[in-house]
């Protein structure tokens, strides 16, 4: 009697093909975790125009963490007074570590604190101060414009003054221009009496005139 030497069939081949695929793709995505370990290292670095700031690597060898980060930011002020968030933490741009918060914190001391869930547990806090900053100087042309100074411009005060007038005359100048007042003020009577007297004479002359040549009318008669 043979005897049938038994050869693996395909069916069985797949099935030995999905099982070391399967395998190798469980491999595949806990090798990561495994390197990068389950815990994250949160470093709270400060503050920039009052939004918080963090840099967020794993524990183990430093990386950063290219994945979504799900993490709180909660601050309190020294008094306990005031409080702020929780906020979350996005991306901060041109950073591979770096975290900050869309929102910011008011002028004022903070004590930060980040807790991070996922992908990894993670912790961190700090002091934190928010200075206060003064606003920018409107420059634009409907911006009121600073009052002028009560000192009058001295390169302005010989324009003000008519040409050729002295703002503040000398002694000399109107001692000299009194007396040639007088002297027109002497010139105007003076011809105003030469006027009158001639008038008169001329009116006495006419009248002895008159009276001559009615006592000549008066003797022609007589004769």
């Amino acid at each position: 009697m043979r005897t049938r030497h038994a050869f693996p069939t395909f069916r069985s081949i797949g099935l030995w093909f999905l099982l070391l695929l399967c395998q190798a793709m469980a491999l595949a995505v806990s090798t990561p975790a495994q390197a990068h370990g389950d815990t994250v290292k949160v470093v709270v670095t400060g503050q920039r125009e009052g939004h918080v700031t963090a840099d967020i690597t794993w524990e183990n060898d430093g990386d950063a963490i290219d994945e979504t980060v799900a993490a709180t930011v909660n601050a309190v002020s020294p008094d306990g007074a005031r409080s702020e968030g929780p906020w979350k933490l996005v991306r901060d741009t041109g950073k591979p570590a770096g975290w900050t918060t869309a929102e910011a914190l008011p002028p004022g001391s903070w004590k930060v604190s980040v807790d991070v869930g996922f992908p990894a547990l993670g912790h961190g806090d700090k002091e934190v101060a928010v200075p206060v900053v003064d606003p920018a100087p409107d420059t634009s042309p409907t911006a009121p414009q600073p009052a002028a100074s009560g000192t009058p411009d001295a390169s302005a005060t010989p324009s003000a003054a008519a040409p050729g007038a002295s703002a503040d005359p000398s002694p000399s100048s109107a001692s000299s221009a009194a007396p040639q007042a007088a002297g027109d003020d002497n010139g105007g009577d003076g011809t105003l009496w030469w006027t009158t007297a001639g008038v008169a004479a001329t009116a006495l002359a006419g009248a002895a005139a008159g009276i001559l040549l009615r006592r000549a009318r008066a003797r022609r008669l007589r004769s």
